[in-house]
């Protein structure tokens, strides 16, 4: 497992790398996904919960600068995970233009949707049966 090359941010990693870092506190895993998603898809146990985008209307949520940097030590890598890893992306721009070593983590949450359209079943956080939690 590696580190994939990015523009405008330290890099891509698959989300059992991604887990690694967060394992040895060598970074803080950030879910970018809505309040909404989180509660109705479901969520990681001790992930820091930042939307970068608000349900219903998906605006870019005005705090996420603000909450970023409290959240993260400048020590820390950052990790950030969404659905699928596009949103995540412009977080972890958004965090490196802040000053932090930020990454996406591709695949996401719930991964890419297979023929039937329904994600959970081509990658993912959830596919390769790393910790999550639905309430």
């Amino acid at each position: 497992m590696h580190v994939h090359p990015a523009q405008g941010y330290a890099g891509d990693v698959f989300p059992q790398l991604a887990f690694q870092w967060w394992q040895a506190d060598e970074a803080v895993l950030m879910d970018v996904r809505s309040d909404a998603e989180r509660a109705w898809v479901g969520f990681i146990p001790g992930a820091v919960a930042l939307a970068w985008r608000q349900w219903p209307g998906m605006e870019i949520n005005p705090d996420f600068n603000v909450d970023l940097l409290r959240a993260v030590p400048s020590d820390k890598k950052l990790v950030l995970l969404c659905r699928s890893g596009v949103r995540s992306i412009a977080a972890a721009q958004r965090a490196t233009e802040l000053g932090l070593e930020a990454y996406n983590i591709l695949e996401g949450f719930e991964g890419d949707p297979d023929n039937q359209k329904q994600r959970g079943r081509r990658g993912g956080w959830r596919y390769h049966g790393l910790p999550w939690q639905q309430s």
